[in-house]
Formats: structure tokens, sequence, C-alpha cells
């Protein structure tokens, strides 16, 4: 008998359109296999996703700069087709700030963990992650966000070359710009001729300290805060393997016991009032041996499920149990368990893993999106080597949403500042949290560090 209530179906939200997020599969198989209905609003036609055999039924996602009303619609067409409440998991920044501005116009159709609505809008936005983070006294890389091109210039030379640039609301980019999420500046110029792009990416440009890469330095903390705001299933995971190498998202990932960590995440969500699952991202600064705080997005992150304990107990069940008052197993901390994305790290995924691993894509009880991904990403290796050969540079294929690849031996790191400059575009309201059709310039969950 499953611990889940199989009378409340799922819906699983993805604004973003990347064919390859296996984030949003390891969510239909952790429900399905519990025996909940799974209904996935995104684009999936030429995804993977669309082969597995524990989704219930596909729905069309909002549009491309869909507005919130657009977005409320789609959901409840979908909640119409089936008929009855269901918990809605959003599985990206944009769907998490859409949900969280419109629970209001989604309840009683979709359950939703209570909290203030603007919350996961000011935790995604790196530009107030700062403030949050001084006011829970969590440690995070300098930052400044200059007022002008001049400002921006002067920013490297106090900070000292290399810095990080971030766009603080990367899922507003547009499409076709180039403009990448996350870029390492290595000049006072490029700070400059990236200040005056602001226009084009609808929101400030912030410039952080860089904190060199090292050993054992990337963590993440997977989690989720229940009604009553205690931090349960997840935990610390350390990221082994990335690809683009260096700066791109977790290929190999290890559960790691991480008491530092995990009383960051605990106390940050705490202070916030935050409820619901979220993924945090941590670089250890190799000086002072201090976590800082580089990401924190209100949703799964990709790899959650390598946080599945000895009860079978994961963030998306546990939001699943919580939010249909059923009680949550204590399950034991499974230390050593592994997670692979096989196309990014085939050879990892061949290793004996004594301690348990879970690979994102092939499953021996769901085999159909396996063989899927692996036919879909042979043609988009081609693709790539094609384009490459034909411009005659040199050839490294990345994932359909990678951030800009650091130089050899460096990684791009860093955490979000201080408030966007008033009137900077994008600093308020809802306009293009709809995201944008799948570009080979972000990463699969807009971050350079844990996706």
């Amino acid at each position: 008998m499953s611990l889940l209530d199989i009378r409340v179906p799922a819906v699983l939200l993805r604004i973003d359109r990347n064919p390859f997020h296996h984030g949003t599969l390891g969510a239909v198989r952790s429900l399905g296999r519990a025996g909940v209905d799974v209904h996935v609003v995104a684009d999936s036609d030429g995804s993977p996703v669309r082969k597995s055999r524990f989704v219930r039924q596909l729905h069309p996602p909002p549009a491309p700069g869909a507005s919130p009303a657009e977005i409320v619609a789609v959901l409840r067409r979908v909640a119409t087709r089936i008929a009855r409440p269901a918990v809605l998991i959003p599985m990206d920044d944009a769907s998490a700030i859409a949900a969280g501005r419109l629970r209001e116009d989604l309840t009683p159709a979709y359950l939703l963990p209570q909290q203030p609505g603007a919350l996961p809008e000011r935790v995604a936005d790196k530009a107030e992650l700062a403030e949050v983070c001084a006011a829970a006294g969590i440690p995070h890389p300098v930052t400044l966000v200059p007022d002008s091109a001049e400002q921006a210039a002067a920013a490297t030379r106090r900070l000292g070359l290399p810095v990080i640039a971030k766009w603080s609301r990367p899922w507003l980019l547009p499409t076709g710009s180039g403009l990448r999420s996350t870029v390492v500046v290595r000049s006072a110029q490029e700070a400059r001729e990236l200040f005056l792009r602001g226009g084009e990416a609808g929101s400030a440009l912030l410039l952080q300290e860089f904190l060199p890469p090292g050993p054992d330095r990337d963590w993440f903390f997977h989690g989720y805060a229940d009604r009553t705001g205690t931090v349960r299933a997840g935990g610390p995971g350390r990221k082994q393997r990335a690809w683009p190498r260096g700066a791109g998202l977790t290929a190999v990932g290890l559960w790691t016991p991480n008491p530092q960590v995990q009383g960051l995440a605990e106390r940050i969500t705490g202070e916030l009032g935050f409820r619901g699952i979220f993924d945090l991202d941590f670089r250890r600064c190799g000086t002072t041996g201090r976590y800082h705080l580089l990401d924190f997005n209100p949703r799964p992150g990709a790899q959650f499920r390598l946080f599945t304990d000895s009860a079978g107990l994961d963030v998306v069940r546990a939001l699943h149990l919580d939010l249909t008052h059923r009680p949550l197993p204590d399950g034991a901390p499974l230390a050593g368990r592994a997670f692979v994305v096989e196309n990014y790290a085939p050879l990892s995924a061949l290793r004996p893993a004594p301690r348990g691993r879970e690979l994102a894509w092939s499953a021996p009880d769901d085999r159909g999106p396996g063989l899927a991904m692996w036919a879909l990403w042979c043609r988009h290796v081609a693709g790539r080597l094609l384009d490459r050969l034909h411009d005659g540079g040199a050839v490294q294929v990345s994932p359909p949403h990678s951030p800009v690849p650091a130089a050899r031996g460096e990684e791009l790191t860093g955490v979000a500042g201080v408030p966007a400059a008033p009137g900077a575009p994008g600093a308020s309201g809802l306009p293009g949290l709809s995201g944008q059709p799948d570009r080979s310039d972000r990463s699969d969950d807009e971050k350079a560090s844990s996706c």
C-alpha cells in the first residue's frame, strides 16, 4: 500500500523549454512509482520524458512570453480535465515564481505550500538574495551593482579581476540575445560593455567577487520545508563532476553528510519562513573555509533523486505527503549514494557503486526515456559538431542550456548582491516569467552550480 494518497494527482509545471531536463523525469518516476497519477504541463513533444510509462497525460504548456493570466488559464484547463484537486509542482524558477504570485487564483484546484506569494521571486532574484543572506548571517561573495558603465569598470578594479557577472533575473533573458545568466569578466572593458546591454537583459547586472575553485568546494542542499517550517527529506551533496567541465550542471553528485551546509540551509529557510521544495548551491572558500550561498532555487533541483532515503522519501514525495496531510516516514540518510547524468558522465555510470546509485535517464522499470534520450542526444551532439565545424571553431559539446564555460582550471561562482537599481527593467511584476524557448546559452536551472 502506498504511503501517498493516490487519490490526489500531481501536476508538474515547467515553462522553460529544455528537452534534456532530467529533473522532470525524476519527479514523474518518483510519484508514478508510488501510484500517483502524474500530469506534465511542459514542452515535452521532443523530450524523452514523454516516453515514461509513469506519465498519466501530457498537456501543452503556456506559450513563450505568456502573461500571468494566460498561465492561470492553462492551469485551469488542466484542472478541468483532471476534475479533482491536484498537487502543483513547479520544476523551474519561472514556474515557481508564477505559482507563488498566482496562488490565490489557482486554489482550490491546486494544492500549494502556504507562504508569502512574492517569496519565490525574492530568493530567485540574485540581486535580492544578498539582502536575504545578510539578514540571516549567511556568507556570500562581495557583490556590487553598478549604476553606469563607468561604475561597472570601477567595480572590476575594486573586486579584482576576474569577477563574476550575473543578471539578477536570468529567467527574463531574451531569446537569441547571446546573453548568458553568468559569465566570467576578465577586463574592465568587458564589464563596461556588458552593463550597456542591461536593457536587453531585463534586469540589473551584478558584479561579484570570484571565489577560486578547488577540491570538494562545490556543494548543494536539497530539502523540503513542511507546514511547520521544519526541513524534511533531502540533504547535503557534493558535486564530483560537472558538464561543461568546471562551469555547468551536476553530472555526478554524492550524498555527503555536512553539518555546516545543513545548518545554513535550515537557518535561511527558517529566517524566511519558506515553505516547499528548495535547492541551494554553496561554494566553500579555500581561505576561510566558510560556505558561501550561491543560489537559492525555490523548486526541485534536477538531481533531487540523489536524496532518496531508506524509506523511499525524497523532496517531491515529501511535498505530496505534507500537502495531503499524510505523515512523512522517518528514513535514514543513505550517505555515499551517487547520482549520475549518464549522457554527461558515461564512464561514471559504468563504474561500481557500492553504496548505491541512480541514473538520471535509464531505469529497468522505465526503459523508454533512456532509449529516447540517447537517440535525441546523438542528434544533439551531431548538430553541435556540424555547427562548430562549419564555424571553424573548436568543438565542445554542451548541453542545450549551458552557461558559458570558464577558462581552464576555473569555475563560475558568485552570489547575488543587493537590490536592483530603481527603474531597472524587470525589477518588479511578472512580465516574461513564462520563460524563453530553448537556447544554448542558459543552464537547465539558470545557474552554474547545481542543476
